[in-house]
This record gives structure tokens, sequence and C-alpha cells, in this order.
């Protein structure tokens, strides 16, 4: 059907706390590998010929015990780098920044692994990964491509297959463990599920 099939891995300790993690390589807890195997039945059916994933463990054990199989680890599927509040929850940052917001004000630079990047850097990575993919799509009769990332990354890429800015990535709320669906509809981009779960 060609379809872009969206993967959230399943939780990890930081994500259960809404820690912001990005290049930090957490593993999967018991309820995110729970959440993992729990994709099975909702994978099923689905003519996927190729899977990649972000190469950090949570993704790839993700995609693992999801019945995936050969995976191709992207580095543009990581995780937004956070830079500066990497590890630092939303209500930690507000108690210095009352109206802070990801999407709209960005993160400060952090150390050398975590240096940072804006929306519009991770807007660049989500297109370089739906230029690489969209071949074997074959604006939609060509067999489904799976994706295995992270929340945000994932959110700016489907804002990008719909042709809007990297931001409006806010809008799309994505659970961890969650699978969505992208097509298209009389020949435009469209979302055909969204933040399924079993």
């Amino acid at each position: 059907m060609g379809e872009l099939v969206l993967i959230r891995h399943g939780q990890t300790e930081w994500s259960r706390a809404r820690r912001h993690t990005g290049r930090t390589d957490l593993p999967l807890t018991e309820e995110g590998e729970r959440q993992a195997v729990a994709l099975l039945p909702l994978l099923a059916g689905l003519d996927i010929d190729l899977v990649v994933t972000s190469p950090l463990r949570r993704a790839v054990r993700t995609a693992e015990l999801a019945g995936l199989g050969e995976t191709v680890p992207d580095p543009d599927l990581m995780e937004w780098d956070y830079g500066g509040y990497e590890g630092i929850t939303t209500a930690e940052i507000q108690r210095e920044r009352p109206e802070w917001n990801l999407w709209t004000d960005g993160v400060p630079e952090g150390d050398a692994e975590h240096p940072g990047e804006s929306v519009e850097q991770v807007g660049e990575r989500a297109d370089r990964v739906l230029a690489a993919v969209s071949l074997i799509l074959g604006g939609g009769s060509g067999p489904d491509v799976a994706l295995v990332a992270h929340g945000h990354v994932l959110r700016v890429l489907t804002a990008r297959w719909l042709g809007l800015a990297p931001s409006d990535g806010a809008l799309l709320r994505l659970d961890t463990g969650a699978v969505s669906t992208l097509g298209r509809e009389h020949g435009r981009p469209v979302i055909t599920s969204w933040n399924r779960t079993a």
C-alpha cells in the first residue's frame, strides 16, 4: 500500500518520569518491553519492505520485540538533541522560564555530547529521511516502510510529510509504544492513522 509506518519506542525510565530524553541511550523498562511486544498484532498484515530505526537502543530493541526483523539504523532518526535540557522535565524548566515551550523557545546549548539543536534542524533531518524512503514508497503504490524512533522526531517528520513547518509537530501527541501511519489520498500526503496502542 506504500504507507509510512511510524513506531515510537516503548517506555524508558526517563519517558516514564517525563524527562527530556534526546541522545541519552537508555534501555526499555519492563513496561516498555511489554509495549513493544504488544505492537505485533498492530503490525500484522502490513507489507513492510524496509525497517529503519534510530540507532539508540530503545528504538532498536522495540523493533526487535515487535518482530520487525532486519533493520537499518539511521542517525537522522535520533531524537531531538535537547542540549542543556537533556534529562530535565518541562515542569523543572518552567520554574525558571514559566512560559517556556520546546516548540517555540528551543533549548540552550549543552555539553559536547548534547550540543542542542533547533526545531528547524530536526526538520532538516526529517526531510532527509523522507527523501530517502520516498522511492520505496512509490507514491503510495510500493510496499510499506517502518520507521522506529522517538516521539518528537516522529512528530516533526509527520509535520514535514504534511508540508507543514517542523514546529507544527507540536499539534500531534504521540505516546510510547504507539503506531501511526502516513499515506496518500488523491495524491496528497495524509495521516491514515495516529497514536494507536494495544
